[in-house]
């Protein structure tokens, strides 16, 4: 059999090989480096994050499914729940920490972007200012005084990393995705972030069983009930479950005044991202200006997008069909994002410091309940 020969004398492949790139001897295949690519190989491969994807893809899959049956069971919940069982599932835990992790993170963070710029559609600047200044002054002091009494109570008691600001913004503002927001500004690490996912969704699934046996007792009428669940109360989907228990009044006003500590989310992430900036310029002043651009914006670029859509819903320009849609929207890519960051919670790690985080969890709880209550007496 001849050998075809290159320029230089060098014996390559034979012409009639089967490694010869189709037996012509042209086209490169007698270079000696084996065949050349075909269409298979050089097809593009699927970008890392897909299989992580479609896991989270799936889990929001079953937790429509299952919210579509329970309507109770709100699908954000069921999200970080199915979340944490992957996690654990004998034949599912090798993928959730191995192939589909980069997708897990992916949507525990960017789709979680996405989602709360589209929750920037449910409030309008009119909902606010309806609410009167001094429901307006009532929510911001239940914020605050939660926020800085958990965050405290965090640091006193010795919760590592992030843990004690993730918790108290999670129970301040709207449960899962503040925690998402203030996360992402900070750099936390996405074991923190879950552990504080977690207890926010543990707690706020019970307040709808618990919030609705206290009406009586606390002498609430149902409009002073629906405002006493919306100022304690962490996620927007456990709000109207807990508040439509007592009707529509209070399931309008408890909506209202929820939104209301939606909207304080957009300065409560520029107020993080201005102390993480004074903390990294503190630490290491850079030099030559380099270090300068790893700094996190003044207000992120997710804030600026929630604070357009506020903008945008104010107009009252939006159909009802394109406000529908966001909805939908929203809902699917946090229940996505809270997939991924359930995803992330390890059972045994968390259990090391379970009894902390649930202490936390309980004095926060009791905190936000307490002062949104006294909020609720005074201003009616």
């Amino acid at each position: 059999m001849a050998l075809i020969g290159d320029r230089a004398g060098r014996r390559t492949l034979p012409a009639t090989s089967p490694g010869a790139g189709g037996g012509t001897g042209t086209g490169g295949a007698g270079t000696g480096r084996g065949p050349a690519p075909g269409p298979a190989s050089r097809a593009r491969k699927p970008p890392r994050e897909a299989a992580g994807l479609a896991l989270a893809a799936l889990g929001v899959g079953v937790a429509w499914a299952v919210h579509r049956l329970l309507p109770d069971v709100p699908m954000l919940t069921l999200a970080v729940v199915l979340g944490i069982t992957a996690a654990h599932l004998p034949g599912v835990r090798p993928l959730v920490r191995g192939e589909a992790r980069a997708g897990l993170s992916y949507a525990g963070k960017r789709l979680m972007r996405l989602g709360i710029v589209l929750l920037g559609l449910k409030l309008s600047l009119d909902d606010v200012l309806g609410l009167g200044w001094a429901t307006v002054a009532m929510v911001l002091g239940v914020v605050a005084a939660t926020f800085a009494g958990t965050w405290w109570l965090g640091r006193r008691m010795g919760l590592p990393g992030d843990q004690p600001v993730l918790i108290a913004t999670g129970y301040a503002i709207c449960g899962a995705s503040a925690i998402g927001a203030v996360g992402e500004v900070r750099d936390s690490d996405e074991r923190d972030a879950a552990t504080s996912v977690a207890l926010v969704t543990l707690c706020g699934t019970l307040a709808i069983a618990v919030l609705p046996l206290l009406q009586q007792p606390l002498g609430l009428d149902d409009a002073g009930f629906g405002r006493w669940v919306g100022a304690s109360v962490h996620d927007v989907g456990q709000v109207v479950a807990t508040a439509q228990t007592a009707g529509p009044d209070a399931l309008t006003d408890a909506v209202l005044v929820k939104l209301m500590r939606v909207a304080l989310l957009a300065p409560l992430v520029a107020a993080v991202a201005i102390s993480v900036r004074a903390r990294r310029r503190a630490v290491a002043e850079p030099a030559d200006g380099v270090g300068a651009a790893r700094r996190p914006p003044l207000v992120p670029l997710f804030v600026l997008g929630f604070l357009a859509m506020v903008a945008l819903r104010s107009t009252d320009r939006l159909p009802a069909g394109v406000l529908d849609a966001a909805h939908t929207g929203q809902e699917l890519l946090l229940a996505a994002a809270l997939f991924g960051l359930g995803s992330a919670v390890h059972l045994p790690s968390l259990a090391r410091t379970g009894g902390r985080v649930a202490a936390l969890g309980l004095c926060a709880w009791l905190v936000v309940a307490g002062a949104g209550y006294g909020g609720v007496l005074l201003t009616t």
